[in-house]
């Protein structure tokens, strides 16, 4: 067995590399017509390469099949637990439950964690067992991790609960309709995403008026010292994790790079008003909470 998952490990990686490889080539062969509808001319962030934009959703795809089994374990292990507080926090500032019964959305939730904490909060805090959270992810082997956990949870086969694999910037309107949730919630997701702007603008669009946009995603870190004890940690011991317990090395070097493409705190802050909502003032504790000195952040905003 333990031959067997080392050679299946070995064929993801090899199968990642190849593909990046294959997709960089072949657009660096093909000519670009800025007139096509699939914007051949545009490029985006893919960690610190610069692609072209209509290959990232395949690429990141890529390395969420390969560290979907092994994604809670290395989230312990790369931040010693710390991951779990952080959702912990961003779900109890949210306070699902203490104004009734809540319709919410989870995007890029596959694996169920921060699902799993609303309705806990709900049911635990304030008695409510009507909360019902809908999880999209665009991975169908993250959705079937969160399933998994989820089976193992009283909420299994109840109507609080509903798996849907679906892209965050183009979610089906006659699945997702307008004016229809009353929170919108994506952690560690909205990075990964080709188009911020066409996550933001969707998720405008099926929350209800009045209604909430909270996003945790990791962020800027401010403080000169903290943040060069952070870039050690973060591009010589994550991919090292990565290799020794999932594996993969590759996966993890762009999960660090991609968190330093990520806008600051401030700019990302201006993105959530230009999709129309409305935010606190532009400083910490306001548009945004930093949780342990800004390596992560909590964006909330309100449909207007």
């Amino acid at each position: 067995m333990q031959t067997t998952t080392r050679a299946w490990r070995a064929s993801s990686r090899r199968y990642l590399r190849q593909s990046i490889a294959l997709r960089l080539n072949h657009n660096q062969a093909q000519p670009q017509n800025p007139q096509s509808s699939n914007s051949p001319g545009r490029t985006t962030s893919f960690g610190f390469k610069t692609i072209p934009e209509e290959t990232k959703e395949s690429l990141v795809k890529n390395v969420f099949d390969s560290v979907a089994s092994s994604y809670d374990l290395m989230n312990d292990a790369t931040s010693f637990g710390v991951h779990r507080l952080w959702k912990d926090t961003f779900v109890s500032t949210l306070k699902p439950g203490r104004k009734g019964p809540l319709r919410c959305i989870d995007v890029a939730g596959g694996t169920g964690d921060i699902a799993l904490r609303i309705l806990d909060h709900a049911r635990e805090t304030y008695a409510d067992r009507e909360t019902s959270v809908e999880v999209v992810d665009i991975n169908a082997q993250m959705l079937n991790e969160g399933f998994t956990r989820f089976k193992k949870t009283m909420y299994h086969n109840t109507p609080q609960v509903s798996f849907h694999e679906a892209n965050a910037q183009e979610l089906p309107a006659s699945q997702f309709k307008s004016d229809t949730y009353d929170l919108y919630t994506i952690a560690f997701g909205i990075r990964n995403c080709t188009s911020i702007p066409a996550v933001l603008k969707e998720a405008h669009r099926v929350l209800k008026p009045g209604a909430t946009f909270a996003c945790l995603e990791f962020s800027k870190v401010n403080n000169p010292l903290l943040s060069t004890l952070y870039d050690q940690y973060s591009f010589s011991v994550i991919p090292l994790l990565g290799t020794i317990l999932a594996g993969d090395r590759d996966s993890y070097q762009y999960l660090v790079e991609s968190i330093r493409k990520f806008p600051t705190q401030p700019d990302f802050a201006q993105m959530i008003r230009d999709a129309g909502f409305s935010t606190g003032p532009n400083v910490d504790g306001g548009a945004w909470t930093d949780l342990w000195g800004g390596i992560a952040s909590i964006h909330t905003g309100v449909k207007l």
